[in-house]
Parts: structure tokens; C-alpha cells; sequence
């Protein structure tokens, strides 16, 4: 999951497909393309079957459609490898995934989140296998910028975010920001708001209209980094978010803007705009009230493009979190959890063109197919038309970087903050903390980190 960086090479291929797109196609389809050709040269036969054990979090239907798809590629393409795919939650995978990659029969290649307290213990543990050889190999630079491969990448010890070994490659590409119920927009006259005062205050009019403004249900904890950290990328410039996350220029996080944005969480639970006993409610689920007409917004990441684009009668569209003027439009983003490979895996070149197909322009099809915005570039072929919620997150995706505002998941700050954010909010939400409170709670954390560090 997951903030912000420098404009990625990315932007510059979507740009380029966006102009390029004279003629529109239908709106993309939630079925999965067959492969006009084979995926990859095919091997030799193996004498005996070859499993590749492989660990993803894609457990949604869409996207699990799309590894299925390529997995089945893969396989046809590699006679005598065979895929043995477990499908794990992203809370699962941070619980057992680092016990099993110690183990000689763990798997060969899992998803690993970024971040310190994830693939930075990993690497400390040496668990991951540096990929620097194969991405010379496969010309992985030709498809990702230098700053999306720092975000992957950790020195050997595991205590420098950002710079020294590449660990990981990212099949997809997140941006956090606006969905919204075109329906209920337009039976209402509601227009997307162009600052934040005017999303503040649509927020009242939704719920003077006795609508829910904000669909959400923080009951997994996690979502609710995302809801504050959507305001505070607002309110923060990208210099501190940098600085906050890589853990440099001994910044804090007990500091005005963090508090305006808790002030302006507890306002909006005073208020009612968030959805009625959202404490109990799991993001999932939440996410089922938002694609059944109940609420007229939520704030959550494109990878629920996809889902938002199947089971349900409603039409939505997405937008940034936008800012008021002399403040910095800056949204949560970057890459998608990346792949990585145990060190100790006994198929380290097979694991290898694993990853390099699933960082392929088979695989970008695919994704942009479903509605997820793919990491590496879309095939020259590939078109995209507007209007679309799939175009809308591209375009957002496409903005931020043009406008180098890609934000950070906060919750890599350190290695224990994930777990000390997400037990402050909880606090903050439940209204039995002060802002001021809220931040110096955290800041506990992060100073100890940086005095460590």
C-alpha cells in the first residue's frame, strides 16, 4: 500500500498512448484477452516437472483472474514448470511471509510490501535476492525510472530505504484518491470540486441531502492510514513527505499539518460524514456499500478500479483529493506491491523470468484490461478512452506525476509504524485522543526510530 516522488518514465508512455489514441475503443472489459501470441519463447521439455512456489496477494476476483491468466501463459509457454500459486491477504503475507522464506521449502517468489518493517527486515534477514543482474538482463530500466526502482530497493543491510540493491519489481501502479457515484452527481447537481473547501463543502450538502458523503469502515485498521494521509498530502509539502518516509533531515511528525489533518478527521466524524458505525465495518465491506449505491464517495486507491467496474448497476468516476490554492496537489502513490525472490530458491533463473513476465507488456494489457493501471508501459496497440473510470484513474496517475506530486505510504517510516498509526487512528476516530495527542503518540515512534537509526 500504500506516497510521493519524482515523475516516473511511466507517465511518459501513458502520455505518449494518450496521444496516440485517435479512435477510442469500448469501455475497458472486465474478461481477460486471450494472448494473440506466445507469451515468451518456449523452453526445451523438462525431464521432470519443475513447481515454482509462488506467494501473491492478489485475492480479489478481477485481479486474481489476471494472475490466473498469466500464470496459465507461463506454464504453456515453460513445458514442464508448473505454478503453484497460494493467495494470501496483505495482513496474512506480513504475518507468516518472513518465517517462510526462511525456510528451505518456502516459496520462490512472493510479493514482499515495501517499506522497513517489511521487505527492509526481509533484507536485514537476508531472505530476498538481489535482482540487480537480472534487471541488467531483462533491461528492466527500459521500463521502470530509477526513482519507481528506488522504491524496491534497500542497501545490503537493510537499513537505507530508497538507494543499494534492487529487491522487488511492481506489476501495477496506485494512486489514492475520489471515487465517486456519477448517478447520485448527477440526480443531485453535484460537480467534482476543484479545491478543498469546495469538497468540504459538498461534504455538507451530501449529508444535508441525507446521503452518506464518505462511504469507509476502518475495522481492518490499514484503510484508515489513507483517509488521514489523503488530507495530509494536502497540507504537507513533498519535501517533508520524502524526508518523513526515507527517514533524513531528522524531520518530525508532531507538527501542524499532521494536527490539522487529524482536527479535520475528528470534524468529519462529528459531522457524519463518514458511514454510520464505520468502527465495525471491514474495508471490504465497505467497498460492497460504496459499489451498491450507499454513499456518494469513498477514499480509497485505483486498485479498486477494477472491482468498482463489475457486480453493481452504478456508474463512478474518480478524482484527486484536490488542495486550495498556495498548497501542494500531492496524492498518495507510486507502485504496486513488488515481486520478489527467496535467496535460497534452488530456480533463481526460472523465478527470474517469472518476474519479468509478470512485469510484461502482456501483462500491462491485462491489467489496464481490468482496470488497474499498470506499472511497466501498455503496448504500442493499446488504446484508452475517456470518460472512462479506468482513463479517470490513468489520468490522475498521468497528473501527479507530471506534476511531481506521487506521495508515500507513511506507514514505511519505520519498522514498527504500521502498527502505531494504525493503533493511533483507531484512538483518533474514536474521538478518545486530541489531535495534539494523536501526533505526539506517533512522533514516540518515529523519534525512537531515527535515535536508533
Amino acid at each position: 500500500m500504500k506516497k510521493l516522488f519524482p515523475v516516473f518514465s511511466v507517465l511518459l508512455v501513458f502520455s505518449l498512448l494518450l496521444a496516440a489514441c485517435a479512435k477510442p475503443t469500448a469501455a475497458p472489459a472486465t474478461e481477460i484477452p486471450q494472448a494473440a501470441t506466445e507469451p515468451v519463447e518456449a523452453t526445451e521439455p523438462a525431464a521432470e516437472t519443475i513447481t515454482l512456489v509462488v506467494w501473491d496477494q492478489f485475492y480479489r476476483d478481477v485481479e486474481s483472474q489476471v494472475m490466473e491468466t498469466l500464470n496459465a501463459e507461463f506454464e504453456a509457454s515453460h513445458p514442464g514448470v508448473k505454478i503453484e500459486r497460494v493467495v494470501k491477504t496483505l495482513d496474512d503475507l506480513k504475518v507468516t511471509l518472513k518465517l517462510a522464506l526462511a525456510q528451505s521449502d518456502g516459496p520462490d517468489v512472493a510479493q514482499v510490501n515495501q517499506g522497513r518493517s517489511d521487505m527492509g527486515a526481509m533484507v536485514q534477514a537476508d531472505l530476498l535476492l538481489p535482482l540487480n543482474d537480472y534487471a541488467a538482463q531483462y533491461k528492466w530500466d527500459e521500463r521502470f525510472s530509477t526513482s519507481v526502482a528506488s522504491r524496491n530497493s534497500f542497501t545490503p543491510d537493510g537499513k537505507t530505504f530508497g538507494q543499494g540493491n534492487l529487491y522487488g519489481v511492481s506489476p501495477t501502479a496506485e494512486v489514492v484518491g475520489v471515487f465517486y457515484n456519477k448517478g447520485l452527481f448527477e440526480a443531485n447537481g453535484w460537480e467534482v470540486p476543484t479545491t478543498f473547501d469546495e469538497f468540504e463543502a459538498l461534504l455538507a450538502e451530501i449529508k444535508a441531502a441525507g446521503i452518506t458523503p464518505i462511504s469507509f469502515g476502518s475495522l481492518d485498521g490499514w484503510n484508515a492510514i489513507h483517509e488521514f494521509s489523503a488530507v495530509q498530502h494536502i497540507l504537507v509539502t513533498s519535501e517533508y513527505i520524502n524526508d518523513f518516509v526515507y527517514g533524513v533531515n531528522n524531520v518530525s511528525f508532531d507538527t501542524p499539518e499532521n494536527q490539522e489533518a487529524a482536527r479535520i478527521m475528528q470534524d468529519w466524524v462529528d459531522k457524519g460524514y463518514f458511514t454510520d458505525g464505520f468502527s465495525g465495518i471491514g474495508y471490504d465491506d465497505s467497498n460492497k456499500l460504496f459499489k451498491a449505491g450507499e454513499g456518494a464517495m469513498t477514499i480509497t486507491g485505483s486498485w479498486q478500479v477494477g472491482e468498482f467496474l463489475t457486480d453493481t448497476d452504478q456508474t463512478f468516476g474518480f478524482f484527486l483529493l484536490p488542495s486550495n490554492e498556495g498548497n501542494t496537489r500531492m496524492a498518495i502513490g507510486g507502485v504496486g506491491i513488488p515481486f520478489a525472490i527467496r535467496k535460497t530458491t534452488e530456480h533463481a533463473d526460472l523465478a527470474a523470468e517469472y518476474l519479468d513476465w509478470m512485469v510484461s507488456e502482456r501483462a500491462a494489457e491485462l491489467w489496464f484490461q481490468t482496470g488497474t493501471l499498470p506499472a511497466m508501459p501498455l503496448p504500442a496497440s493499446a488504446v484508452v478512452e475517456e470518460g472512462t473510470l479506468s482513463t479517470d484513474a490513468l489520468n490522475a496517475w498521468n497528473t501527479i506525476n507530471r506534476e511531481n506530486a506521487v506521495g508515500h505510504y507513511i506507514d514505511w517510516a519505520t519498522p514498527t509504524f504500521y502498527d502505531t498509526i494504525v493503533a493511533e487512528l483507531q484512538k483518533l476516530f474514536g474521538k478518545t485522543v486530541t489531535p495534539e495527542e494523536f501526533t505526539a503518540a506517533v512522533e514516540v515512534d518515529y523519534a525512537a526510530f531515527l535515535a536508533g537509526n
